[in-house]
């Protein structure tokens, strides 16, 4: 039996009857749902569900227009995605002014690195428009003169550049629901900051001030809270005593480049699946990949001592009939 799981987005205002008219029709059809996920916000109804379509009793043409159909009668809209889409995804990489991550992306793309195409680039200023130009690369500037952001105009590009993952890189804007919702679990951001630790802006500077010795980066799916998605990598490193905001920043910056594009090629992989707000890396033996700390680092950190594991030699005899811990 062949298992080819494809993913449905419903958004639209929260209506009753919503879901049982969906999952009612891709039942009438054979599709097996393995696993649905809803959520409101702002007024915002967002269903995600991945269906088993190996053994549905339509082709994915009708099935894209009976959805169609159904979404114009309930006043939402509704995208599927399935497996054999497109053999090589696409990616919408979201800037402000800071070059570093954008650079690393196309360095990846450019040297065959990066299983995916970089499709388009879409800033909330124009200063990244060189570069993007420098590799061939659409770009559209979507901000005002203070950097606000047209939204609508960002579903628009995405849609019409048929966008597989929204890269953030290092995108100074927060995106509303009406945007995440379209993009679940497909939208990847860089924080500089070890997160849970200092979310928000002007991380290294709350680094700073908050008198960490060890500060880092974390890439992470983006969810409706702000810094609170699914942590994907992260990196590590050292704060000196009179270490500055912005020597700080320079010790970040690379490691942020690394960690997103980590993040984004484990993605690209399929090598990671979120379970209540956390990832994990698939049970595949392809997969060759540590989540946290590298080999090396892991075997500089001691092993001991732990708690109830003294040497045999220090260990009290147990007395007789003494209960053991095993």
């Amino acid at each position: 039996m062949t298992r080819e799981l494809t993913e449905i987005t419903v958004i639209g205002e929260d209506k009753t009857g919503l879901v049982a008219r969906i999952t009612s029709l891709l039942f009438d059809r054979g599709i097996n749902i393995e696993d649905i996920d809803q959520a409101v916000r702002e007024g915002i109804f967002r269903m995600t569900l991945h269906a088993d379509t190996g053994e549905m009793v339509c082709t994915s043409e009708t099935l894209r227009s009976t959805l169609d159909e159904l979404a114009t009668e309930l006043g939402v809209e509704i995208q599927v995605r399935f497996p054999s889409d497109r053999e090589t995804k696409r990616l919408a990489v979201l800037v402000t002014k800071e070059s570093h991550c954008l650079e690393a992306l196309f360095e990846a793309w450019a040297n065959d690195e990066l299983d995916a195409e970089i499709g388009v680039v879409i800033g909330n200023h124009d200063d990244l428009q060189p570069l993007a130009d420098h590799y061939n690369v659409p770009f559209h500037d979507i901000g005002d003169k203070k950097g606000g952001a047209d939204e609508a105009e960002l579903l628009e590009l995405l849609d019409e550049y048929d966008v597989d993952l929204i890269v953030l890189a290092r995108y100074m804007r927060i995106l509303s629901p009406n945007v995440v919702f379209r993009y679940e679990d497909r939208i990847i951001n860089i924080h500089p900051s070890l997160l849970p630790s200092f979310p928000g802006a002007a991380a290294y500077r709350q680094a700073k001030e908050g008198g960490v010795r060890i500060a880092g980066v974390t890439a992470h799916y983006v969810t409706t809270d702000l810094d609170q998605g699914p942590i994907i990598t992260q990196r590590a490193f050292d704060v000196p005593d009179d270490a500055s905001v912005d020597e700080i920043k320079a010790r970040g910056q690379p490691l942020e480049a690394d960690a997103l594009l980590e993040a984004v090629k484990l993605h690209l992989g399929d090598a990671l699946s979120v379970h209540r707000g956390r990832t994990s890396l698939r049970d595949d033996e392809d997969i060759d990949y540590q989540l946290g700390l590298s080999k090396e680092a892991q075997a500089a950190n001691p092993d001991r001592p732990v708690d109830g594991k003294l040497p045999q030699s220090l260990q009290r005899p147990a007395e007789p009939n003494e209960p053991s811990d095993d």
